[in-house]
């Protein structure tokens, strides 16, 4: 086993450092010792880095991270289903597995949970990540680690469209074409969806979300929501509005437009996160007698469904992945996810080749 246990630590915003801490222990007889080998930035690591965190704010140096891959090294006495070998993707939350949303199912709503890199919880930009077997995933034959570090934002996508509640022939609006918005639209594809418009004001990242899943793009205009949601209804041929909208960019504007553009009865999702208090139409949600959820994480099945749809080919997470850096140069590939310079950066861990 190699001895690196080199972990990135965020100080305070935007201060990192890298610092060698101690190889962690098996915590219960249902532990496993994972070797991280590759991670990626989503939105959230950005929030943390240069704000200090989104609902959870930074108060101590923690380790970021928290879409990770690895292969298992350790195993505990009771561990089932995994081999010292194995190559896993890191489901990096643990409920408590005792309060009444956990034993309803819906543990990503645990008040206990620890999740990686969500203050005062270090992450997996590490060396080695110790996690109960059952929240590690064997990656299924072909499936490679890469791809096993899109398994977390697959997840989070896969959450949002059962929320959703998205069924064959329907039509989906996704405002946001980053990651999420992106994976969104290829599960949404998965479940029927017969026409699905991306949204958003970056004309690469359009183009990227016409070839991968999307039947229609809109690049946002600096105009009106009601006026961006008109041409949104045009250019996709919806002229009731969409069945569901999925906001996945967590902007006023967005929100704003998303409610204007859901039908009459339809659905609308928040996925994403973004300012705790905005303007809101609150009119148009209560005439139109629009279904409204927030989305959080991901909870029961949503993993196994996702590293499903990648095992069996119904979505390539690897056309998502820009560029894969050193770990040694995370610093500058946040700096590149902030600068909307790529879709998904992965980083190596220390023990990348392990």
């Amino acid at each position: 086993m190699a001895a690196s246990n080199l972990s990135l630590i965020l100080d305070s915003p935007k201060v990192l450092r890298y610092e060698e801490r101690p190889i962690p222990s098996l915590k219960s007889p249902h532990d496993v010792l994972v070797a991280v080998n590759y991670t990626g930035i989503c939105g959230s690591d950005i929030h943390l880095w240069e704000d200090g965190g989104v609902g959870s704010l930074l108060k101590d140096p923690i380790v970021l991270g928290h879409e990770s891959a690895g292969t298992v090294v350790q195993i505990g006495s009771k561990v089932k289903g995994l081999l010292v070998g194995d190559h896993v993707a890191i489901e990096p939350g643990t409920p408590c597995r005792r309060c009444e949303d956990c034993l309803d199912g819906h543990y990503n709503l645990c008040p206990d949970m620890v999740f990686a890199a969500c203050p005062p919880h270090h992450g997996t930009l590490t060396g080695f990540w110790v996690a109960p077997h059952d929240f590690c995933y064997k990656l299924p034959p072909g499936v490679s680690l890469k791809e096993g570090a899109l398994i977390e934002p697959l997840a989070v996508a896969v959450h949002i469209v059962r929320q959703a509640a998205v069924t064959p022939g329907q039509s989906v609006v996704i405002m946001g074409a980053g990651p999420v918005g992106l994976l969104c639209a290829a599960v949404a594809r998965v479940f029927g969806a017969s026409k699905i418009v991306s949204v958003d004001i970056i004309d690469s990242k359009l183009e990227f979300a016409k070839s991968f899943s999307s039947t229609h793009v809109y690049k946002s205009q600096q105009i009106s929501p009601e006026e961006n949601a008109s041409a949104i209804k045009k250019v996709a041929g919806l002229p009731r509005g969409a069945d569901a909208v999925i906001d996945a960019s967590g902007f006023e504007l967005s929100i704003r437009t998303s409610l204007s553009v859901v039908r009459a009865g339809g659905t609308y999702v928040q996925g994403g996160m973004g300012k705790s208090d905005i303007i809101f139409p609150i009119m148009e949600l209560c005439i139109k007698q629009v279904t409204a959820k927030g989305s959080f994480r991901y909870s029961s099945g949503d993993y196994r469904l996702a590293i499903d749809l990648v095992g069996t080919g119904r979505i390539n997470v690897r056309d998502l992945i820009t560029d894969t850096v050193p770990f040694q140069q995370a610093e500058e590939a946040y700096q590149r996810v902030k600068g909307g310079q790529a879709i998904k950066i992965l980083i190596s861990g220390p023990n990348e080749n392990i």
